[in-house]
């Protein structure tokens, strides 16, 4: 059998992947990168955050257009044009993907184009040449698929995943959203915003239910406000198509309801794309979620073998991918690299209202029995918010009263994933809110309204 030994593989040419290529090329001559995607890129480039946030702020500009009397002026029609809004996605997505794919293919790598299975705990197969590939190390970062839950009907009914909606030229009349994570209320807002009429059904009490019960507030507040027929606290009964329209099925504080409409989207949440990777051939355990567990250096139980991205968790964010991708490689050319810090973690929910969070959460804190003192203010009494017509929200900061260092923030409001940078810098200095108000909070910006909470913190420690 036809075989090739490199120094570090890579299985997946996303963040993760390409990060973790990249760091051990720098001592190592022979890097293989596999991957068997239509496209090469990633999930984030090619299906997930480039193309959705292109998208999501063209949907931003023509809501400030409809709300154009707020501010004085007029404006007759606005419209989208949906063919119009794809191809500037596309064009933006290309630059991005080009250069991905030219980093990809350069010399640097050794680049297959397959399907990659673990027949061993340091052999893989390839599916289309029938090679084994055997390496010193090697780095699953294969990502994540869409999760189709076991609703009755739903397998069984054509439906759009993210990749459709992110697809889109044309308006559709009507969708149900089934889920209230991030992809589906930051996609559920696009559609509505460029004229879809959105039904939006959550399983859980409230929406977003990775941030706390305060932003999902003001977020689900916001889309109310903007028509988005929102239903929360369901049970999902059963999906089917009845003619030309998809009907939903489900109950509501003991009550049987329906929803019906021209699409439907299953934004359910997404799993670990593991499928026919033969973990358990590689001696490589999952959790039961179906994640790959590491430890802090990235490591599986196979010690030859590393995960990172959103095929290990814990969280699924790119910049979190390609740092552990990099302590992963470095870890595997012998050095003691530091394990990712989660402590100081940055995340940014891209609806409008945006949620942005630094640090642990105030949930975390408590589970860690710390004392914390909290304070916040709202974005409706701050001036420069007000005369945005940006009157949603709030920020909310918290330190350890022990060591009088800050530990997390929340940030609920316009440009929120700006904003919230600069409380994750203060995080990852160690700062206290004293240290932050020597810092000249320019008036009027939005960035000043950080200075309230702060003020507030420094005379309770």
């Amino acid at each position: 059998m036809d075989s090739e030994h490199f120094d570090f593989v890579v299985i997946g040419g996303g963040s993760a992947g390409y990060a973790a290529a990249r760091t051990a090329r720098e001592t190592k001559n022979k890097v293989a990168i596999i991957d068997d995607g239509a496209e090469l890129g990633g999930l984030c480039i090619l299906r997930g955050c480039m193309p959705s946030k292109t998208l999501i702020y063209s949907a931003e500009v023509l809501h400030l257009a409809h709300e154009a009397e707020k501010f004085g002026l007029k404006i007759p029609t606005a419209t989208a044009d949906m063919a119009a809004i794809h191809q500037r996605k596309l064009v933006t997505i290309e630059d991005f993907a080009s250069y991905r794919r030219e980093q990809l293919e350069s010399e640097r790598f050794h680049l297959i184009r397959d399907r990659a299975t673990f027949i061993a705990e340091k052999t893989l197969l390839l599916a289309k040449s029938g090679k084994h590939i055997t390496a010193d190390h090697f780095m699953i970062a294969t990502g994540s698929v869409v999760n189709t839950p076991d609703v009755p009907g739903l397998a069984e009914t054509p439906h759009w995943t993210s990749d459709d909606v992110l697809d889109l030229d044309f308006l559709p009349e009507s969708v149900i959203v089934l889920g209230g994570g991030i992809v589906a209320c930051e996609l559920a807002q696009f559609l509505n915003r460029v004229g879809s009429k959105v039904i939006q059904i959550q399983r859980s009490p409230l929406i977003l239910k990775e941030t706390s019960p305060d932003a999902a507030k003001v977020v689900e507040q916001a889309f109310r406000d903007e028509e988005i027929e929102l239903h929360t606290d369901t049970q999902l009964v059963s999906v089917e198509k009845d003619g030309e329209a998809f009907v939903v099925h489900f109950t509501q504080n003991g009550k049987a309801q329906q929803a019906r409409a021209a699409h439907l989207f299953n934004a359910l949440g997404r799993k670990p794309n593991t499928s026919g990777l033969g973990l358990a051939a590689a001696g490589v355990e999952t959790r039961p979620n179906g994640q790959i567990m590491v430890n802090h250096f990235q490591q599986t139980s196979n010690s030859r073998i590393y995960a990172a991205g959103d095929v290990s968790g814990p969280f699924e964010i790119v910049h979190i991918a390609i740092i552990q991708g990099e302590v992963a490689a470095k870890h595997a050319r012998g050095e003691s690299p530091d394990p990712v810090n989660y402590n100081t973690r940055t995340g940014v929910v891209f609806t409008d209202p945006q949620v942005a969070t630094a640090g642990i959460s105030l949930a975390e804190a408590a589970e860690r029995g710390l004392d914390v003192v909290v304070a916040d203010y709202p974005f409706d009494d701050h001036g420069k918010s007000i005369l945005m017509e940006a009157k949603y929200g709030y920020v909310k900061a918290w330190a350890d009263r022990s060591t009088g260092k800050l530990i997390g923030a929340e940030c609920v409001g316009k440009d929120a994933g700006e904003l919230i940078h600069s409380m994750a810098v203060a995080l990852s200095l160690g700062a206290t809110p004293a240290d932050l108000l020597k810092v000249h909070w320019y008036h009027p910006t939005l960035s000043e309204i950080w200075s309230y909470p702060l003020e507030d913190l420094a005379d309770e420690l």
